[in-house]
């Protein structure tokens, strides 16, 4: 993302801001800073009197609702100005992100806050004045302030457009405004040459740059990572590298260098695999060095997600069309979509360059409807086909040297090339340490409810007395156009949408839970609930209920069995209608326009992922029902649950290894691959030095060869720059106690502290215990699961607050990049066993026993661990909450890192003292 400009300065206001008090919420009380200078202490209830009517101008109005007790609340919010004025750009919500952006002094207390807010609000409404589209965004400005967007007419103003240009349409049709995208020529194939270290390290020394810090470490890793762009010497046995890189090697910039000399070589694009978004915005970053010119990157480097991600030009057009916004959809956020597609770099709603506190910011619009999550996507048959910004990338990627995608999209899109043409030939694995989970995911099944309904959704579209009738796209609008001219394929078409009418429809979940169930599968699903509710043992803490699929009813056996002679009748036709629309793709080959190509392409995918591959694992999961489970796999019945209430029911099979599909779909096709990570090997007592866990974890075990195995410590001094505490004296499962131990430490460390729990409610009661003492103290605390703000942000708002500190779960774990003093101490509040369920036990037996269990949790803590020390300045202390911690699970941290077991005091002193002595607080 580029740095922002410095505001604009003129000689006199151009527009007058509304004469409204600023306000700002704390914890235990907020400041309201008048027009006119008057500043009013208050208490949050005195401060939810003032703000009720909306008249106020805040950062973030969500955040300050919650602080207030408010419901919601409707005002003149700075950063949905912001977002308005500087679409595309990234802003820190809060009033010192945007004092920080606009070059003000950066505030010290909420009075300085609150005083930033109209200051920041003056320089957006003044820079409008200036803007290049002051005609579009003067009438998306208009169609806003219709729908209730209090600064639309400070905005026109600003514009000097008052009426917003009446007559000349809502500006919501952004779908008009945008440019074509091109295809592409055929992709060629690689050019078969290989990569040799001294190449990697020359390109490793040209991308980092005259004068940057030599560090021999990464140049060796460099040339270990340019063997995955070797020749494969065996069919079937790819060029395979297990490259552990502890933290400060430069491992990314590492496997970068080699793979754009392959690229460049060969011509064919090297794609670059992550699991977490944080690391997708890195890659990126990164990227820049390679591509320092925009334009060139733009070209050259493209980002792969699923088309759930961006924002479907389509289902905007259905909420924001000729006819203006669709009542009950909020004007305001239709409004700022729009202005940020027109600046959007690729149209990535979820983790690309759309303020990811927008979608908390404009709660309630319905912006997921704004993309494609139902896989409803028409193709070419779109009026905005040529716009699209899947289709996009896509193109881009075909031309491009690195894509930057994520473990699911890789994995799935292997899963679907049958014969393995058009995939990459070398990949990079990075977050090494999730190809297991990634792969789980991928490859299991799940014949419940919600995927049966989804699929008749799917099929048919939305349906008369939908509450969503009208905007649900099904395969007949999709594909008919298709198969028109042939009567096989139309038949089929016809007889799977027949098919689909016996799935569940709207309202399952009320009528098998009330006896009320139709059709077999609903049935199948109200014998499911039986069973599990009588099988099953209640546990705490809102989790599963699960049950093993042996020994059925006879109730239970007979409905699977009905639903299998269902899904037979389901899978004929769809088979049928992928073999029609392959059929079409062979015989008009010389014919068919790319579009239409296109089209057929993805008809055949989207029937092979939507219903051959699912509804085939259906019904071998209900074929063995009552049998003996086949080795490779887990089956179970569960209901699943929600904070206690039920929210699923069905049947699950997931691969006893999920990386043994993965192997065959991806590993085996590819000739080279690099999985790399800071944690790829256990380091238990038993298995120092032993690679085994990488290698079951990767599906490097499954390979005909033996991957190459090498590992890179981390450079730094960790018995010096860290500490590992385990307090003794702290009963876990005491709320009081933990919240006591949560706020000493953050106390003792000044801030910097990132909580870490395994339970979300343990989460929220410590919140509520320490927020108010902490911030008496000046320590800000955020909170995932309370805080009205994605991970991302959360993190992004404790990176920049260097004395504020973070309560989250495992994806603030796996999110967290805070380099220095930002992110000084880590608590965990008990050791993160797996959680207890069939599939976990089953692995458990299968995979080693209690030894299984002791890897994964070591495994967590080298993640977690990894986080505190990410430079050669940093300082940091670990502390877990669990007396019962075993030392066994000690190697998890690095060689030489002082580990003492102590009572809390002792641990508050020793926090306090270490952190003053290296930090100098």
């Amino acid at each position: 993302m580029s740095e922002s400009p410095a505001p604009p300065h003129h000689e006199a206001v151009i527009t007058r801001l509304p004469e409204l008090p600023a306000l700002v919420a704390g914890v235990r009380g907020a400041v309201v800073v008048r027009p006119e200078g008057e500043i009013e202490e208050l208490s949050l209830r005195e401060a939810a009197r003032v703000a009720e009517g909306g008249q106020v101008i805040v950062a973030h109005a969500p955040l300050t609702a919650r602080r207030l007790g408010l419901a919601g609340l409707r005002a003149f919010d700075v950063l949905e100005l912001f977002a308005f004025v500087r679409p595309a750009r990234f802003c820190l919500p809060s009033p010192a992100g945007l004092a920080a952006l606009f070059h003000l002094a950066l505030p010290a207390d909420m009075v300085d806050e609150a005083a930033v807010l109209p200051a920041v609000a003056q320089y957006l409404l003044d820079e409008l004045a200036t803007a290049k589209d002051r005609a579009e965004a003067a009438r998306i400005a208009h169609t806003m302030g219709k729908g209730g967007w209090p600064w639309a007419p400070y905005v026109l103003a600003a514009l000097g457009l008052a009426d917003g240009g009446e007559g000349r349409g809502s500006g919501l049709d952004v779908w008009n405004r945008l440019p074509d995208w091109e295809e592409p020529p055929p992709a060629q194939p690689p050019l078969g040459l290989a990569v040799e270290e001294a190449e990697a390290r020359a390109a490793l020394d040209r991308i980092k740059g005259a004068g940057a810090e030599e560090r021999t470490a990464q140049g060796d890793y460099a040339a270990l990572a340019a063997q995955a762009f070797g020749h494969r010497d065996v069919a079937g046995a790819p060029k395979m590298i297990l490259a552990e890189a502890g933290t400060g090697i430069g491992k990314t910039l590492g496997y970068i260098a080699p793979a754009s000399v392959w690229a460049q070589k060969n011509q064919a694009a090297v794609w670059l695999s992550t699991y977490t978004k944080n690391l997708q915005r890195q890659l990126d970053r990164e990227l820049a060095k390679l591509y320092p010119d925009l334009a060139l990157r733009s070209r050259k480097a493209v980002i792969r997600k699923g088309r759930e991600n961006y924002l479907c030009l389509l289902n905007l057009e259905e909420v924001a069309g000729p006819g203006g916004v669709k009542p009950g959809t909020s004007a305001v956020a239709i409004g700022l979509v729009v202005r940020w597609a027109r600046a959007s770099r690729d149209g990535d709603m979820v983790g690309g360059d759309f303020p990811t506190w927008a979608i908390e910011l404009l709660a309630g619009a319905r912006l997921g409807a704004l993309t494609d999550r139902r896989g409803e996507c028409i193709h070419s048959a779109c009026a905005h086909f040529r716009k699209c910004y899947v289709e996009r990338a896509r193109a881009k990627a075909k031309a491009a040297e690195i894509v930057v995608a994520n473990h699911a999209f890789v994995m799935i899109q292997a899963a679907l090339a049958s014969d393995g043409r058009d995939l990459p030939s070398r990949y990079v694995f990075d977050e090494g340490h999730h190809v297991f989970d990634a792969a789980d995911n991928a490859f299991s099944a799940h014949l419940t409810g919600t995927e049966t309904a989804e699929l008749r959704r799917w099929i048919r579209g939305a349906e008369a007395g939908h509450r969503r009738a009208g905007r649900g796209r099904g395969i007949e609008r999709r594909l008919g156009d298709l198969v028109a001219s042939d009567e096989s394929g139309a038949t089929a078409l016809a007889e799977l949408r027949i098919s689909a009418g016996v799935l569940p429809a709207e309202g399952w979940q009320a009528r098998i839970a009330d006896g009320g169930a139709v059709g077999p599968v609903e049935r199948f699903l109200a014998e499911v609930r039986r069973f599990v509710s009588a099988r099953a043992l209640e546990r705490r803490g809102g989790f599963a209920l699960e049950a093993p699929a042996l020994d059925p009813t006879a109730e239970l056996s007979e409905s699977a069995h009905a639903v299998d002679a269902l899904l037979r009748r389901l899978l004929e036709p769809a088979a049928a209608l992928k073999g029609r629309l392959a059929a079409r793709l062979d015989q008009e080959a010389d014919d068919l326009d790319t579009p239409t190509r296109l089209r057929l392409e993805a008809g055949i995918r989207s029937l092979e992922r939507r219903v051959v591959q699912p509804v085939t694992a259906w019904r071998a999961m209900l074929r063995n029902l009552g049998q003996p489970t086949p080795p490779e796999f887990v089956d179970w019945l569960a209901i699943e649950r929600d904070q206690g209430a039920e929210r699923d029911v069905g049947l699950h099979r997931h691969w006893m290894d999920p990386t043994r599909p993965l192997s065959g779909a991806l590993l085996e096709r590819a000739h080279g691959v690099l999985i790399t990570s800071a944690t790829l090997r256990d380091s238990g007592p038993q298995t120092a030095d032993d690679w085994h866990a990488a290698e079951v974890r990767t599906g490097a075990s499954h390979l005909i060869l033996p991957a190459r195995r090498a590992s890179f410590p981390s450079p730094f001094d960790y018995a010096r720059q860290a500490r590992v505490f385990i307090v003794n004296d702290v009963r876990r499962d005491e709320a009081d106690e933990v919240a006591a131990a949560y706020r000493t430490l953050f106390l003792a460390a000044g801030g910097g502290g990132l909580g870490l729990f395994t339970a979300i409610d343990r989460l929220r009661r410590v919140h509520a215990r320490i927020e108010r003492p902490l911030d008496e103290a000046g320590i800000r605390l955020y909170a995932q699961h309370i805080d009205p703000m994605d991970v991302g942000t959360l993190v992004d708002l404790f990176r920049s607050e260097e004395h504020s500190c973070l309560l989250g779960t495992d994806a603030v774990r796996d999110g967290v990049d805070v380099p220095g003093r930002a992110l000084r101490l880590i608590v965990f509040d008990r050791v993160p066993w797996p959680r207890p369920s069939l599939l976990h036990r089953a692995r458990r037996e299968a995979f080693g026993g209690a030894a299984y269990d002791d890897m994964l949790v070591r495994l967590k803590l080298r993640q977690a661990f990894g986080r505190l020390i990410r430079g050669q300045g940093d300082h940091g202390v670990f502390v877990m909450l669990d007396a019962m911690t075993p030392s066994r699970l000690l190697p998890a941290f690095p060689d030489g890192v002082p580990v003492e077991r102590v009572g809390l005091a002792e641990a508050v002193k020793a926090v306090r003292a270490f952190l003053a002595d290296a930090n100098g607080f």
